[in-house]
């Protein structure tokens, strides 16, 4: 005998067509009980509306900011791999030989034992994929549920990094940039998150994506002289100035040394 039930599957199975992809109801937060729960939260808000940005950014309440910051993060850098996806097009080792946003910045890539220059998409890639390696970290991310204060401290050198792959696209292949923040919204989304959770200085925040960055000046600080950002780990250096050093995290999230050389 078949019994017939009203389970709703929220996965989408081999054969499914374009238009239901994802197609399944919303759910309540208090109705989910995978420990997954906060990830399908936040992508059930990206679904339903990706320009509601205050609505994907408030967590439910009671929710642990620590595991609120960490889903979030997590779901920008695979967000982030569409973005990466289009670069391709047009961004190449001998377009864009060096990780530059403006003409005053120039990146280097901790990706290796020895930071050095890499191409634009390669820094791309790395930075990604040190992303992907940190945030899946048994050692500093064991659990989806709760998380340690000492592992939520790292979630501000992976969003430093991983905002390089904006300024970069925004100031080098703006058509790209623009295709794709039409159809995700995401780095104004990111940018608010890390505004609202104090993970970057706002000076480091070059692409003018929201209003209230840069009133007063109406423009980014894309000009300041090197330095440090907000923890004293430097983030770039400006060609032609005194080497400095620094540190960030490296992809297994280990601390590596980083050089800056700016006009500080």
């Amino acid at each position: 005998m078949v019994v017939e039930t009203n389970q709703i599957v929220r996965r989408n199975r081999p054969g499914t067509k374009a238009n239901d992809w994802c197609k399944w109801p919303d759910e309540s937060f208090e109705e989910m009980e995978s420990t997954l729960a906060v990830q399908q939260f936040i992508q059930q808000a990206i679904k339903r509306d990706f320009n509601n940005v205050e609505e994907i950014l408030t967590a439910p309440e009671g929710q642990d900011e620590g595991v609120w910051k960490y889903e979030h993060l997590r779901q920008f850098c695979m967000e982030l791999n569409g973005l990466a996806v289009k670069l391709q097009l047009e961004c190449n080792p001998e377009t864009c030989t060096q990780m530059t946003a403006t003409e005053q910045w120039i990146f280097l890539c901790a990706a290796h034992k020895n930071p050095k220059e890499c191409s634009a998409i390669d820094y791309t890639r790395h930075t990604l994929d040190g992303a992907a390696c940190l945030l899946n970290s048994n050692k500093y991310f064991p659990s989806r549920v709760s998380i340690k204060e000492a592992s939520v401290s790292k979630l501000g050198s992976v969003s430093r990094r991983v905002y390089r792959i904006f300024s970069h696209a925004y100031f080098h292949h703006r058509t790209l940039f623009n295709e794709y923040e039409n159809e995700t919204a995401l780095c104004k989304r990111f940018t608010t998150f890390v505004i609202k959770y104090n993970l970057m200085a706002k000076d480091y925040l070059i692409v003018p994506i929201l209003e209230e960055q840069f009133s007063g000046n109406g423009s980014a600080s894309v000009g300041a002289s090197g330095g440090g950002d907000e923890n004293g780990s430097f983030v770039a250096y400006q060609p032609g100035g005194a080497a400095a050093a620094g540190s960030v995290a490296g992809d297994d999230g280990s601390i590596v040394d980083e050089t800056m050389i700016g006009n500080a």
